[in-house]
């Protein structure tokens, strides 16, 4: 990149993994880019539901008593790092100080345990979605994945973070492009 491009163009974009990405725990995986920085990149996997955890269960782990009001967070495996650290991903009417970085307009990430327990009690965002673990690249990494055809980047919207459809995230993600999933080959090229 030159000197005058910036390295954080990614916060708040979305990484669709291409058909020929060549690694499984990524295969059709929609990310959302939290961080972006010449230090590397830390995204969240918003299409890859948690097997046999519920958010009931979770707060049962983490001894949060759960109020008559608790809403029902959808729980997702965030990615190959730190499995065992959560991360909300929530609309921006709720901010913790100190707690709560601002990804895009509209959404935060808060990795604070107060975030769980305003969920618990039928308080906090109107919208989340919690993350077990995360995605990260090193310095360049990510760049390099997206040059070699591994990452199609693209707009987040609502849907495709809160949406329930797990399943159809990565065809819609591909179909905002204007791209038919079924027209994408696994090898790709150079243009």
């Amino acid at each position: 990149m030159g000197e005058t491009e910036t390295t954080d163009f990614l916060n708040g974009k979305v990484l669709i993994a291409m058909p020929g990405i060549g690694d499984p725990r990524f295969e059709r995986s929609v990310i959302f880019i939290c961080s972006h920085s010449d230090e590397g990149a830390l995204g969240l996997i918003v299409n890859r539901p948690a097997p046999g955890i519920g958010f009931g269960d979770l707060l049962g782990q983490l001894d949060i008593e759960e109020g008559s009001g608790a809403r029902q967070l959808r729980i997702m495996l965030g990615g190959p790092v730190e499995r065992s650290r959560g991360f909300v991903l929530h609309s921006d009417d709720y901010v913790l100080a100190e707690a709560t970085l601002p990804v895009a307009d509209g959404i935060g990430m808060t990795a604070s345990i107060d975030i769980l327990r305003a969920l618990a009690s039928g308080e906090g965002p109107e919208h989340a979605m919690l993350a077990l673990g995360y995605s990260g690249w090193g310095p360049g990494q990510l760049e390099e994945e997206i040059r070699a055809n591994g990452w199609i980047t693209g707009e987040v919207d609502d849907g495709l973070i809160f949406g329930e459809d797990d399943a159809g995230k990565w065809s819609a993600a591909l179909l905002r492009l204007g791209v038919d999933a079924s027209m994408l080959s696994r090898d790709g090229g150079m243009a």
